[in-house]
């Protein structure tokens, strides 16, 4: 499982050097290796669930602006939008 970061996680930068032989002794038994003075170490503590997994969907009254970025547009105009996008990412051609 890759985790992403998001603001409900905690990183903690240690330099290895800087840390005491005793707490030393407890990272490399739980990473399961032996660490240099010059590496450092970063532990990152999230959630077990994903920030959003277990709340519902905003209501719509609090979604940001950018959100609506088809507001005002046509149908039309909307489906012209979404060929360019889609030729930008080379997805499908456009055509005429």
């Amino acid at each position: 499982m890759v985790l992403a970061y998001n603001r409900q996680m905690d990183t903690i930068t240690r330099n290895v050097a800087d840390i005491d032989a005793h707490d030393r002794e407890a990272i490399e038994h739980v990473i399961g290796r032996s660490l240099a003075d010059d590496q450092r170490v970063i532990i990152s503590v999230a959630p077990t669930t994903p920030p959003c997994a277990d709340s519902p969907a905003a209501p719509p009254s609090e979604v940001p602006a950018w959100w609506n970025i088809y507001e005002g547009l046509s149908e039309e105009e909307v489906d012209r939008l979404d060929q360019l996008i889609r030729q930008r990412a080379t997805l499908s051609p456009v055509s005429g």
